[in-house]
């Protein structure tokens, strides 16, 4: 059993930087994928960048250049770095990770980024 606690959501003016993390509690076993996802009001949950255990990583076209995945593995932590922010950018914030030992993804409870314009 995995348990997400994310942290680093808030409020930013649009062109501002963010920062979000999250770190992973876990008994035995060990995280493979780790990524964030996002969930704008009215729409369907998306995958913002995902980072390999061996570190290959992947964007969604709308944050590439902007946004920084990695993680540590000896935290296990995911963060997730946001620059040139856009009022586009609104949503709940959401820490993803696949653990090998339960052969199962895990959700974190989601943090809210809000960009004002």
């Amino acid at each position: 059993q995995i348990q997400l606690l994310e942290s680093g959501g808030g409020l930013v003016e649009a062109g501002g930087s963010l920062g979000l993390s999250c770190s992973a509690s876990i008994r035995g076993g060990s995280i493979g994928l780790m990524g964030w996802y996002r969930q704008a009001p009215g729409k369907q949950r998306e995958m913002v960048a995902t980072i390999t255990s061996s570190g290959d990583i992947n964007y969604a076209d709308s944050v590439k250049g902007r946004s920084t995945i990695s993680r540590d593995d000896a935290k296990r932590t995911v963060y997730l770095q946001m620059k040139s922010l856009k009022p586009e950018d609104t949503a709940v914030y959401y820490c993803n990770v696949w653990d090998y030992g339960t052969g199962r993804y895990y959700w974190g409870q989601g943090t809210q980024v809000t960009v004002s314009s």
